[in-house]
């Protein structure tokens, strides 16, 4: 039994490198997805007014992945220094239940793009109806339309049908110079073709959604296949260490 245990030891010394490895690289991701999550919460929270009627709980949802995956990360490592089987395979556990988790996140989200397209087209055709200039939704379209260059849905026309248009014209937002803008009369259609952004913001945004849609898609579905890399690993050293029976000092 001796001379096995001193043959396997260098194979549980790699493995133990290589989810150490993986552990870590794990966490790093966990930290990422927390720090999306809370920029999400705190940067974008107008943002997501834009997105849906309802409460969006989607920036809820990547802090407490990001926060979980930091703790499994964490006990990962502790796991693989301890050499424990059962802590091992509690860890392969969470990496399988992550794995499969992102998987159904990645395809529902390839799925169900158009339903996202259209509800984003009829929140952001709401908000230019709507548009007062003061409310969260109102700021949110203004910061959209200075940030990307762009006016209204389809294009500068959109505002000619808001409630906005008939008391100040186009908001200011949509103004490629403001310098221009100043003291011009924005409630003139002739006035507002020349000195606004054509291109509209709702094109803007699902062209730039559909030309990535494979990279997204690419990166997403890559993220959760190397979870089986980690599943793996950790499944390998508990075995190994339980049939060899093997304690770590």
């Amino acid at each position: 039994m001796a001379p096995r245990r001193i043959e396997t030891k260098p194979m549980i010394i790699c493995l133990k490198t290589l989810l150490l490895l993986y552990s870590f690289i794990f966490w790093v991701t966990g930290v990422v997805l927390l720090s999306v999550g809370l920029w999400w919460r705190f940067m974008l929270g107008p943002y997501t007014l834009l997105v849906s009627n309802g409460p969006c709980y989607a920036p809820y949802v990547l802090t407490g992945t990001g926060a979980t995956i930091v703790l499994f990360g964490l006990f990962g490592c502790f796991a693989t220094c301890r050499g424990r089987p059962w802590m091992l395979n509690l860890f392969a556990v969470f990496l399988s239940l992550v794995f499969m988790i992102e998987l159904i996140a990645g395809i529902s989200g390839f799925i169900f793009r158009h339903e996202i397209k259209e509800n984003f087209l009829t929140t952001y055709s709401e908000a230019v109806m709507k548009y007062d200039g003061r409310d969260d939704r109102s700021l949110a379209v203004d910061s959209v339309q200075r940030r990307l260059h762009c006016c209204g849905v389809g294009n500068y026309t959109s505002w000619f049908s808001s409630v906005y248009f008939p008391v100040s014209g186009v908001p200011a937002s949509c103004c490629i110079s403001l310098s221009d803008c100043r003291g011009a009369d924005l409630k003139n259609e002739t006035v507002v073709a020349h000195k606004v952004y054509k291109q509209g913001c709702y094109e803007l945004v699902t062209s730039f959604v559909e030309s990535n849609v494979g990279t997204i898609a690419g990166v997403t579905f890559g993220i959760s296949f190397s979870q089986v890399i980690g599943l793996f690993l950790a499944c390998c050293l508990s075995r190994v260490i339980h049939s060899n029976q093997y304690e770590m000092v």
